[in-house]
């Protein structure tokens, strides 16, 4: 552990403190953090380092791009949750309102990114949306799919814009949104920057999840699971990470025939079937509790919820000597 010492003298520092009062309100990069406080980059990184091997401040690389947080566990976290009730004398305020304004636009800079970037691919979006029943019903579907069951540490795959993180995030414990695009995930990152629990936003790929084994109670994949090229061996990966008796929902297309959506939405895999879901989910460990289709448009949108099995399963055996399973 670091000694308290070391703690204390990293923090004797204004513009330390700056960089601290403003990493407690959101997750930030260096050229960010620059921006807000006025200073050189390299001057920044040298006060960040000086954080960092203090233990206050730690780093989190999304491909390119570095962001940087206050540490969320053990005692110097206690230390700095107490920040808010620091006797800052009023000059010193000043300079962290003044901070405060500055932090609004930079998420004000985000936001317009963000914009700009559906602006340029909404006709793709819209015209696969267009195809389907209106994303308020499946929202509403897999919300009620997933009423009350565990979701604990939840697992988003496939993130995107982070919608899934969002409508689930009331009844999560924490929340790690992953995504291949780093453009999805700074998108992403300004629409839950309000959100009230723990969000980690990582880049990462479906088929190498970057976590342990057995280390989240729920998943969902929705509308990533056509991009695959080996979806079995996505699913497998799912199935990885989750505890056992921990649930994964995936949400996608019905078999469909619609080749447009190959070069339109990149899609490699034009829906799938119950029997492919429920043979993977098997191949997995996952046991097929129960499916779901909305018909609307063109494209039918399927969901399926399977669990994990743990020690206490025990596969029914139908007559004939056969385990059987039920989907409803």
């Amino acid at each position: 552990m670091t000694e308290l010492l070391d703690i204390f003298r990293a923090l004797a520092d204004p513009t330390r403190l700056r960089v601290v009062a403003l990493l407690r309100e959101m997750e930030l990069a260096i050229g960010e953090l620059a921006a807000v406080l006025d200073q050189s980059q390299p001057r920044v990184s040298r006060h960040v380092r000086i954080l960092a091997e203090a233990g206050i401040v730690e780093r989190r690389r999304e491909g390119s791009w570095v962001f940087l947080r206050v540490v969320e566990k053990g005692p110097v976290a206690d230390i700095i949750a107490q920040a808010g009730g620091w006797p800052f004398s009023a000059r010193e305020a000043l300079v962290i309102a003044h901070d405060a304004r500055r932090l609004a636009a930079v998420r004000e800079e985000r936001a317009a990114a963000a914009e700009r970037y559906f602006a340029e691919h909404a006709a793709e979006w819209d015209a696969i949306r267009s195809r389907h029943v209106a994303e308020s019903e499946v929202e509403a579907a897999m919300l009620a799919m997933m009423h009350n069951r565990r979701l604990g540490h939840l697992l988003d795959i496939g993130t995107g814009t982070g919608r899934m993180a969002e409508i689930f995030a009331p009844t999560a414990r924490r929340i790690t949104a992953l995504d291949r695009s780093p453009e999805m995930l700074r998108i992403a990152r300004t629409k839950l920057s309000g959100q009230p629990l723990p969000i980690d936003l990582v880049q990462g790929d479906f088929l190498h999840l970057p976590l342990a084994d057995a280390s989240t109670d729920s998943i969902v994949i929705h509308q990533a699971l056509h991009f695959a090229h080996e979806p079995d061996r996505v699913i497998a990966e799912a199935a990885r990470v989750l505890r056992g008796g921990g649930h994964l929902l995936i949400v996608d297309f019905a078999p469909h025939e619609d080749e447009e959506l190959r070069t339109l939405g990149a899609h490699a895999r034009l829906g799938f079937s119950d029997a492919q879901i429920r043979g993977w989910f098997a191949s997995a460990g996952l046991l097929l509790e129960t499916t779901q289709t909305l018909e609307g448009g063109d494209l039918a949108v399927k969901l399926w919820l399977g669990r994990r099995r743990s020690d206490e399963d025990q596969p029914p055996v139908a007559e004939g000597g056969q385990n059987k399973r039920l989907a409803a």
